[in-house]
């Protein structure tokens, strides 16, 4: 374990003994003076084969939050081996890390952030990330509720259902999900994305092709398990946690993160969703953009203000 202190608080290494071998994460602390409203466990994006820990959408992400009272866990989960976009039809490399590995890496984070006594106040830890990691987050959002529902726990006083000798906290308060892609093939797009997809210059559009290859290389050459826990759009979403869904405007994968939304919606769940005007996809990855200091404040309040997240409804029978 290693620490450094900075003007937003500590920061420190952990490897943990993960389900794939060693697992590195990064806890952001808050500063000194700062009260503790919330925990968060947080995952970058990157098309599942790209990202680290030092990225912007990983550690500027976490730095705003820490600073604005959120203990942040940033997951540093194993990555898929690269493909070349300029080349569908020349798969990456067989074998290498493919699901469920990374799925299973960030649900593990959230089992040891709940467990670790790390700061955020009891049953407030949430589960949130960007593109890739937006998926990891909704999968392990899923799984961590059947989990649940599969042990047969009863409530709990936060409306939580676990055993009597299970941890406090099992599932996650709310998810946070940063233009996500949670389909295994790419929703219709509306005319007005269509319109704005249509005038993306080159290198920022994500045709349904470049998707389905993207997620063909995660899920594995022979398109892995058809488990709901790799793509959860279209998959049964009751009694998940209250959701934010923050989307970047001029961005294919937008269509995605809308279908997800309706579909909460239609199962029961509470949901937020926002589309950060004039953005382009990734957009917490670029600090000079004021769509990524306005996303960072929207996460910020609905992690740290009094009755913006709701709860969890009734779980599937």
């Amino acid at each position: 374990m290693s620490t450094t202190t900075t003007s937003t608080g500590e920061v420190t290494e952990h490897v943990l003994d993960g389900p794939h071998g060693d697992l590195r994460v990064r806890v952001y602390a808050v500063a000194d003076g700062v009260t503790p409203v919330a925990g968060l466990v947080w995952a970058h994006g990157g098309g599942f084969m790209h990202g680290d820990l030092d990225m912007p959408e990983a550690d500027l992400v976490a730095r705003t939050l820490a600073a604005q009272g959120v203990v942040v866990v940033s997951v540093d989960y194993r990555l898929c081996p690269p493909m070349d976009r300029e080349d569908l039809e020349a798969l990456a490399e067989p074998g290498g890390v493919r699901f469920p590995v990374a799925h299973d890496e960030v649900v593990h984070a959230f089992r040891w952030a709940v467990a670790a006594d790390l700061g955020a106040p009891a049953g407030s830890w949430s589960l949130g990330g960007a593109s890739a990691g937006g998926n990891l987050a909704a999968g392990a959002s899923l799984r961590l509720r059947d989990d649940v529902a599969a042990d047969g726990g009863a409530e709990s006083d936060a409306g939580t259902q676990v055993p009597p000798s299970a941890p406090a906290q099992r599932t996650p308060r709310s998810t946070v999900l940063a233009y996500p892609v949670v389909h295994d093939g790419l929703p219709a797009a509306s005319p007005e994305l269509a319109e704005k997809v249509a005038a993306l210059p080159e290198g920022r559009d994500f045709p349904p092709e470049v998707v389905r290859a993207m997620n063909d290389n995660y899920l594995g050459h022979d398109r892995g398990s058809e488990s709901p826990y790799a793509f959860p759009g279209g998959t049964d979403l009751r009694g998940l946690p209250p959701t934010l869904i923050v989307n970047s405007d001029h961005d294919a994968l937008r269509s995605s993160g809308e279908a997800y939304a309706a579909e909460l919606a239609a199962a029961g769940t509470d949901v937020s969703l926002v589309r950060e005007d004039g953005t382009f996809h990734g957009h917490l990855n670029q600090p000079d953009d004021p769509g990524c200091a306005r996303s960072l404040a929207r996460i910020a309040a609905w992690l740290t203000v009094d009755g913006l997240v709701g709860t969890a409804h009734e779980p599937p029978a």
